[in-house]
């Protein structure tokens, strides 16, 4: 009675336009249903109510149409199968692909809907990104920031100096102290950003993002003493500005990381160690002018703080002289010439309080970028007991790659196949606006993770060891081996996807570590370096820069086999055709454009008759529109031709 009913939202023959709509856009939906006795109806959720579209038979198939809601946000939606036996549901598990058959109401497809005017900056969806911890990449004029440290000497804190800028990273608490305190500093600076932009340029860059450059008193910067400030050890004002200025003359622009949701405890706003003098800040006067930022339960010892560390408390980001004055932070660095930011923890950040960043922003400079931190899929995501609406399109442009990152990860250390790997990458394909999804930074690592190289050689999990035992750890020669052709083959991945890929300053060279703080170790300038994995990424950036298929093109997504996955760029007559073999076995493989049959555009998807791989200068020629070739173990293939 209900075989052959098919719905797959990833196909254009099932769901058009592909993925999320614009408000007030027309949809059509449709479900094959070979049995006519079987009548299919559609069922819609979107803002609290349900709506039952009647639909038209064509055939084997029922279309569906209907007009997307007029304000931004989800609808879910499902099939009804009425049948001469009784009520049955077509849905989806996963609110993606292709679904199946309940006997009870399924869980549903979602749907996307986004402001019609929503836009993201082109510079930034075209570009490469490079993060740096200012303290951990380099010493300009030769000693950095070592002088400047005395600031925070003076103002009372605890500060450990490396002179020695390959020195072990402290990961214990000082002496006498009952907590670890990230207060050792290496004195890398601004200068010594300037210093090596010849170099960054080279790796193809188009934006630095910084990790936090405002005054305080850790070697991190997340716990904020003045955002009016740049940190003393990094420099001053005119040191940033000719940063931007450098920067800007070799077609690199700079992100700023902004820690909005708590300040420090050691800061001019709330002061409790009273460096900034006995009547100032929050803890130390009811009167403050930053009082109302705070949230006492019992003044002044006991107050809400970030995570539960003490050090970190938390702002209310809605009242209003906090929000003007964050306004006025804006500002500021758009006076310097930097009107990007990512925001720190944006999922503890009110929708409110970033959609008035947003219009700061923009207000400052229309090609601001404002990009989020966030771990899942931003779509759906909830908050503050609602669905968060950061892909609407009044609040960011994007966010930070995570998902993207962990399904690259899972295929490569085979605890998932090709095909649910496509699927993943699929399913955030649709899920997000185009000019969001466009505008993801894809990243393969962060401050905040386990280096790639790391986990990609079978390092265990940060929580499996203790912080004495991830300061020991190091990969054997097999899994640094075996881990270096993984981190390749992900490079190849994160270069060639839509989106922007971002590199985490030191995987270019192959650099490893656990968790913070084995994470931000200082770049080995005159130490060991991987100077082929180097070449290696440096050949991925220039081919990615020189190839418009990979800048602005179609792309698609494919299971060749368990094993092997594939990814199609095409733009007018270039294709770029990527292959990888994360298995530890040679594969032969045989591809053919209509492979990549899911996603919105199969029909631009095409074979040229000649490929050649980047890698191995080797050309391929395709038979019958399909190009059949051998994969070695741990293998990639970068294949580039035109029509």
């Amino acid at each position: 009675m209900l075989t052959g009913v098919c719905h797959n939202s990833r196909m254009l023959k099932y769901r058009n336009p592909f993925g999320a709509v614009k408000t007030g856009e027309f949809v059509t939906l449709r479900i094959t249903v070979p049995n006519e006795s079987v009548k299919a109806l559609l069922r819609l959720w979107a803002d609290g109510r349900e709506r039952i579209v009647h639909g038209k038979r064509e055939g084997e198939t029922v279309k569906f149409e209907f007009i997307s809601p007029f304000t931004a946000g989800l609808v879910w939606y499902y099939f009804i199968l009425d049948t001469p036996h009784g009520r049955a549901y077509y849905g989806s598990p996963s609110g993606s692909g292709e679904g199946c058959i309940f006997g009870a109401p399924p869980a549903s497809y979602q749907l996307t809907v986004y402001n019609e005017d929503y836009e993201t900056p082109e510079w930034f969806r075209k570009g490469i990104v490079y993060q740096i911890m200012p303290d951990r990449f380099f010493r300009g004029n030769t000693r950095g920031g070592l002088d400047r440290v005395e600031y925070h000497k003076k103002m009372g804190r605890n500060v450990v100096v490396h002179e020695d800028w390959n020195e072990d990273v402290l990961y214990t608490a000082l002496p006498g102290e009952k907590h670890y305190d990230p207060c050792d500093f290496y004195c890398g600076d601004i200068q010594g950003i300037r210093e090596k932009l010849e170099y960054i340029k080279s790796l193809g860059i188009s934006c630095i993002y910084l990790n936090p450059i405002f005054e305080s008193p850790s070697c991190h910067r997340y716990n904020t003493s003045n955002y009016m400030k740049v940190d003393p050890v990094l420099g001053d004002e005119e040191d940033l500005k000719q940063l931007v200025h450098d920067a800007e003359k070799v077609g690199i622009k700079i992100m700023l990381d902004g820690v909005f949701s708590h300040t420090g405890d050691d800061s001019l706003y709330f002061n409790k160690k009273g460096a900034y003098g006995k009547e100032v800040g929050a803890y130390r006067d009811k009167e403050s002018p930053y009082s109302d930022w705070y949230e006492f339960d019992s003044y002044p010892d006991k107050y809400r703080s970030w995570w539960g560390f003490k050090t970190l408390p938390e702002v209310n980001e809605l009242t209003p002289s906090y929000m003007e004055f964050v306004g006025k932070v804006i500002e500021r660095y758009n006076e310097l010439g930097i009107s990007s930011w990512r925001l720190d923890v944006a999922d503890e950040l009110p929708d409110d309080f970033i959609a008035f960043l947003r219009r700061k922003l923009k207000k400052c400079d229309k090609n601001g970028v404002l990009l989020g931190e966030v771990w899942d899929d931003a779509s759906n995501k909830e908050g503050f007991g609602a669905r968060r609406k950061y892909v609407d399109g009044n609040e960011l442009d994007s966010v930070m790659g995570y998902p993207t990152k962990d399904a690259i990860f899972d295929f490569l250390l085979m605890r998932s196949n090709a095909a649910t790997f496509a699927a993943r990458l699929t399913t955030l394909r649709e899920n997000y606006p185009k000019p969001f999804y466009e505008a993801v930074m894809h990243i393969l690592g962060s401050h905040d993770t386990v280096r790639a190289l790391s986990v990609l050689g079978g390092a265990p999990h940060r929580d499996a060891l203790t912080r004495e035992q991830q300061a020991e750890f190091e990969l054997t020669n097999e899994q640094l081996e075996k881990g270096r052709a993984r981190l390749m083959l992900a490079a190849a991945i994160n270069m060639t996807l839509v989106g922007v890929p971002c590199i985490y300053y030191g995987d270019e060279i192959g650099m490893t570590g656990m968790a913070d703080p084995f994470n931000r170790k200082t770049y080995p300038w005159d130490g060991e370096k991987d100077e082929a994995l180097l070449e290696f990424f440096r050949l991925l950036t220039k081919t990615r820069n020189s190839q418009k298929a990979l800048t602005e093109g179609s792309a698609g997504f494919a299971a060749i086999s368990a094993d092997v996955f594939a990814l199609m760029r095409t733009y007018e007559d270039e294709c770029v055709l990527l292959l990888v073999n994360r298995s530890d076995d040679k594969k032969n493989v045989a591809v053919s454009a209509d492979m990549f049959a899911e996603g919105p555009d199969t029909e631009s998807m095409f074979l040229p008759q000649t490929l050649k791989d980047i890698f191995s200068k080797k050309e391929y020629c395709s038979e019958n529109d399909i190009v059949r070739l051998a994969l070695e173990p741990l293998e990639a293939r970068l294949l580039i031709g035109k029509r």
